[in-house]
């Protein structure tokens, strides 16, 4: 009972994230950046007095695939941040909730999985309401449908981040995986700002609470604790539960930017929900 409390509570704290990407200012880059490496730190103690034996018992395989699985992240929060500078939040946080379809599309391509009537039937009813958001919102030009197209990226790099930690995570407890994958895409994104020369500093201390916010709430109470739920609830209620996420983050714009969704991205967006809930109950 306490595990499905705190999942409520990790969907109410990750569907903020959008909100705090909104009022930030700074690149995008450096929101993505900034927020992992906050996490990474306040979670250095923990790993250091609880998880020090297990890191260095891991094998050279398992942190090579947790490297990949860093490196992939540091992707899908670039883009996933950066979607939210062209679209509105309904489009963005709706768009990158279809990673459990590009999850099961890329299983059936690449390791030749089986899907039956009913995964078919949700990719498909998925497929039709990313198709109805992207339409309309091209009425509203090319900036809006660049921020789906990232939105839409960020949800095919999320699902091949969770199809790579599957693999490490049967290796390694929640936190050291955790640990290593959010420090490689710390330093991933890092060298990409350095390359991109988007500056590392310095930022307005409101900028350094809005990164401060997105570690401790977003990611460690929000991303971290639904991975820890996995422990005591099924993977089906879990996904079930996320599905809530984009709800929550849209009442948040509403009433925090007055952003108001368009009646294709409220359409779109609940067929979408039934697509991945159709693909999500195929897995009982």
């Amino acid at each position: 009972m306490k595990a499905k409390y705190m999942m409520i509570v990790a969907i109410i704290a990750i569907s903020f994230s959008s909100i705090f990407i909104k009022m930030s200012q700074a690149p995008p880059l450096i929101i993505a950046s900034y927020r992992l490496g906050i996490a990474v730190v306040i979670m250095l103690p923990m790993i250091i007095l609880k998880h020090r034996k297990e890191l260095k018992a891991a094998n050279t395989n398992t942190i090579k695939w947790c490297v990949i699985s860093g490196i992939v992240l540091a992707l899908h929060f670039l883009t996933w941040v950066t979607s939210l500078k062209y679209t509105s939040i309904a489009s963005a946080v709706v768009l990158v909730n279809t990673s459990p379809i590009f999850a099961v599309a890329g299983g059936y391509v690449f390791f030749k999985e089986r899907l039956n009537k009913k995964a078919i039937i949700g990719i498909i009813i998925a497929f039709v309401g990313a198709t109805l958001i992207s339409g309309g919102d091209y009425t509203l030009g090319s900036n809006i449908i660049w921020g789906d197209s990232l939105a839409i990226s960020a949800a095919l790099f999320f699902a091949i981040y969770l199809s790579i930690g599957n693999k490490a995570r049967k290796e390694l407890s929640v936190n050291s995986y955790t640990f290593i994958v959010y420090s490689v895409a710390f330093i991933t994104l890092i060298i990409i700002s350095i390359i991109m020369k988007v500056p590392l500093h310095p930022y307005p201390l409101r900028e350094w609470y809005i990164f401060l916010a997105l570690a401790v709430v977003c990611t460690l109470l929000g991303h971290s604790v639904c991975n820890w739920a996995l422990e005591y609830l099924s993977a089906i209620f879990v996904s079930t539960v996320v599905l809530a996420e984009p709800i929550f983050s849209i009442v948040w714009a509403a009433i925090i930017f007055k952003e108001m969704p368009y009646i294709w991205q409220i359409i779109g967006g609940i067929i979408i929900l039934c697509g991945i809930y159709t693909y999500v109950s195929n897995e009982k």
